[in-house]
């Protein structure tokens, strides 16, 4: 270690230890102070529980002493509840009073005073009551207008309202001590985080100085890791599936367009045979031919020929529809994409517009569910995604039941959307729901024209739009395709 090393590193410690002795210091007396707010809190919340507690004895006494003047008066034996109710409960109130003004001595001192009174208040009133119960209604009057219920009230009223005013006091000393505190607290704080800003400042700025440069080096470097293994994890997932769709497209290529091929060489050599039969007949110059000879002739003219130019004319046709729809993703690949911002609710009411009549005739109904509105894509590939998802959920509805077609639009995590094409159709049986997305491959019953490149073509789109479709069905119950899409396309065309 240099020397100049050396004196950094006593330098920064001798801060740090400064600022810490400083902070240890902070630490001690805000603890203090933390512990005497507390109990000056304890307090505050003691002197208002006394206060509470005697509001509600003074009020269960009045509602005791009510009870009881209904009843006197009336003899109706319903004031008798509220009147019972109060004396179970004052009775225990009483007690807790008395146990929560042990610690204040001036308080104490009073409650022996303040038993007596509401015991004979108690007393009185359970006098009074019995009178009226034994027939003696005159004598429980005139016990209730003697002056001796009055005075136990005033002896209650008086001690009770004592409570309340010095608990008032008493919290509002308590919460000035607590403001003080407060104060107190808060200049200790300011004044030891100057300090230890003060002390430590140098020391934590050079500190930081290194630790950021070591710190975004270190996060560079992750992060170049990380986009390179991520990088090199797509590319190569990227690869193997493009090297296997490879495999499969020859496969269906060279499947496919060898049909036709085969038919026409087959064809090619029937023909060659009845050109053979013909020319013995054009070609006889005047030499007999036999009556074999002529009806081969015939035969060739009439049905072998075109039935041979049929069938190749029917083949070179198919070939050539298979080579166009194999130009026509060829084209879509190749086309180059613009991004742009879309709105999917009017852009799904327009292509439900285009074939509302077609879902009208049987019946049907289209329900939208737009929970994400908008994205940024290729509106064309967007738009022939679902005008071609639409179209299938027609072609192939159920027909045994009016079509219910339904489109579902969400946020999928933070970068894609997801889109749903629900419908109630046919179904696609669960071993086709790959085989369906391939190039010239069809499933399920074959009552409609087309040549298998729809859903081939589909998937084509969603990948050169970053996402994918996939499939969820089951035969008889209807179909749901799940395209999901980057929200926006135009950082995976810069990138």
């Amino acid at each position: 270690m240099s020397v100049q090393q050396s004196g950094f590193v006593r330098s920064t410690l001798l801060f740090l230890l400064i600022g810490t002795a400083i902070l240890v210091a902070i630490i001690g007396t805000t603890l203090a102070m933390v512990d005497r707010t507390r109990s000056t809190f304890e307090y505050i919340l003691g002197e208002r529980n006394i206060r509470r507690m005697a509001v509600n004895l003074l009020q269960e006494i009045t509602d005791a002493e009510t009870g009881q003047r209904g009843f006197v008066i009336t003899g109706d034996p319903k004031f008798l509840q509220p009147y019972t109710n109060a004396v179970d409960d004052i009775r225990g109130s009483l007690d807790k009073l008395d146990e929560v003004v042990k610690d204040r001595p001036i308080k104490a001192e009073r409650m022996p005073d303040l038993r007596a009174a509401v015991s004979g208040k108690l007393d009185e009133l359970a006098r009074s009551i019995e009178l009226v119960q034994s027939g003696s209604r005159e004598e429980a009057i005139a016990l209730v207008q003697t002056e001796v219920g009055r005075e136990y009230m005033e002896r209650i009223r008086t001690t009770l309202d004592f409570f309340k005013d010095q608990s008032d006091k008493n919290v509002d000393l308590g919460t000035a001590e607590q403001i003080a505190a407060t104060q107190q607290l808060k200049w200790i704080t300011i004044g030891g985080g100057i300090a230890i800003i003060a002390v430590m400042g140098g020391a934590i700025l050079v500190v930081l100085q290194h630790v950021r440069a070591l710190a975004a080096s270190q996060k560079e470097i992750e992060l170049l890791n990380a986009g390179l293994e991520a990088r090199v994890a797509e590319r190569t997932e990227d690869l193997m599936q493009a090297n296997q769709e490879i495999q499969r497209f020859a496969y269906i290529v060279t499947h496919d367009l060898r049909a036709p091929l085969v038919n026409i060489m087959g064809f090619t050599a029937e023909l060659d045979a009845s050109m053979k039969s013909l020319q013995t007949y054009v070609l006889n110059e005047d030499a007999p031919l036999s009556e074999s000879q002529i009806a081969e002739a015939k035969l060739a003219a009439s049905e072998d020929l075109p039935e041979a130019i049929g069938f190749i004319r029917s083949s070179t046709r198919k070939m050539d529809g298979l080579i166009n729809a194999i130009l026509k993703i060829s084209r879509d690949g190749r086309r180059q994409l613009k991004p742009e911002p879309i709105e999917l609710q009017p852009m799904l009411e327009t292509i439900m517009a285009s074939v509302n009549h077609q879902i009208s005739e049987s019946d049907g109904k289209v329900d939208l569910d737009i929970r994400l509105n908008e994205m940024t894509t290729d509106r064309l590939s967007l738009e022939q995604i679902l005008g071609n998802l639409f179209d299938n959920a027609i072609k192939y509805r159920n027909p045994v039941r009016p079509l219910e077609l339904a489109v579902r639009t969400m946020p999928e995590g933070r970068h894609m959307v997801r889109i749903e094409v629900q419908d109630n159709g046919r179904g696609i049986a669960e071993h086709d729901h790959e085989r369906i997305f391939e190039l010239f491959r069809r499933s399920g019953q074959q009552d409609q024209s087309g040549e298998g490149i729809g859903l081939a073509h589909v998937r084509s789109l969603a990948r050169n739009l970053g996402g994918e479709i996939t499939v969820k069905s089951r035969l008889d119950e209807g179909s749901t395709f799940v395209l999901r899409l980057p929200s926006d396309l135009s950082r995976l065309v810069r990138s």
